[in-house]
């Protein structure tokens, strides 16, 4: 549990005081999920004569934990790490392993990815410029609005506080999450791996399956994924070209957009096909039997 201390010398964790930001207050949250008992001191000027010996400094102070300095550590990628990549780089493998996590290198690379290195860009003014007429609300933007507003008699600490609570129920979904991508990665590649030029795949359960059939030139030739639906019946869904572009290798016949039951049937042809999205980049069908029709009807 986190608690905000008033004095250098009775806290285990110290960082900046005044506007939070993602930055400190993730690595707040990490390190009272990895230490426990976290008791965070936040100024802007440290007295080290009073600080602990092994009390962490982070985001304040230009020490190994900052990144405000000159000479700040960069990723290959040329990111700068903020706090929260630093101390996520030093603990965060340690800290999985409290986890039922079986594959710990790749569910911290897969975290440090999707979150962590985001939090880095963000905080070092790094993170690209969305052109749009509105203000895109980010997982920072989100953090920012828990700084007191202008006179609700909001306190600091409190809002911190409330602030990192938020931040630990995130970091927990997201260990869950990653640790479930690598999982189904591993189950999937099992699946595929007699894949050769097939056009179509039928998976016994829904997968995470863009990034694994994506990121190998060997599916190349899949162009659709099918897989029992938790609607019931099955979903077939195209497979796009790229992770960066999303037009489908090949989409759902143009007649077929928008329809569902009896008319689907009468203009498809195939008993059983229930629906298809009007962008035609997913069908749903009532059983087996019409995912293979639908495969015949459309797959030369």
């Amino acid at each position: 549990m986190i608690s905000i201390v008033k004095e250098e010398q009775f806290a285990n964790c110290i960082t900046h005081s005044g506007t939070m930001h993602a930055d400190e207050v993730f690595s707040t949250a990490f390190l009272d999920m990895y230490l426990g008992d976290v008791k965070v001191y936040r100024t802007n000027y440290i007295n080290h004569d009073k600080v602990q010996e092994n009390t962490l400094i982070y985001d304040v102070g230009r020490g190994k934990y900052d990144h405000h300095q000159p000479d700040a550590e960069k990723r290959e990628n040329d990111i700068t790490y903020c706090s929260f990549g630093l101390i996520w780089r030093k603990f965060g493998k340690d800290f999985l392993k409290k986890y039922d996590i079986e594959y710990i290198d790749e569910v911290w690379s897969g975290i440090d990815k999707d979150l962590v290195e985001y939090i880095d860009a963000d905080d070092n003014g790094q993170f690209p410029k969305i052109e749009a007429p509105y203000k895109v609300k980010t997982l920072p933007g989100i953090i920012k609005i828990f700084n007191p507003s202008y006179d609700s008699g909001e306190d600091e600490s409190e809002q911190f506080l409330l602030a990192c609570n938020l931040a630990k129920m995130i970091l927990k979904e997201e260990i869950l999450y990653i640790n479930g991508k690598v999982m189904a990665e591993k189950s999937l590649i099992e699946e595929l791996k007699d894949i050769t030029d097939e056009k179509y795949v039928i998976l016994d359960k829904f997968l995470p399956y863009e990034d694994t059939i994506l990121g190998d030139e060997k599916y190349n030739n899949l162009l659709f994924v099918a897989y029992p639906s938790n609607r019931g019946g099955y979903a077939i869904k195209v497979i796009p070209k790229s992770v960066e572009d999303k037009t489908p290798r090949q989409s759902f016949p143009e007649e077929w957009a928008g329809l569902e039951g009896e008319e689907l049937e009468q203009i498809s042809g195939i008993e059983g096909l229930t629906f298809c999205h009007t962008a035609r980049f997913i069908v749903s069908c009532k059983d087996i039997k019409s995912v293979y029709k639908v495969f015949d009807k459309i797959i030369d």
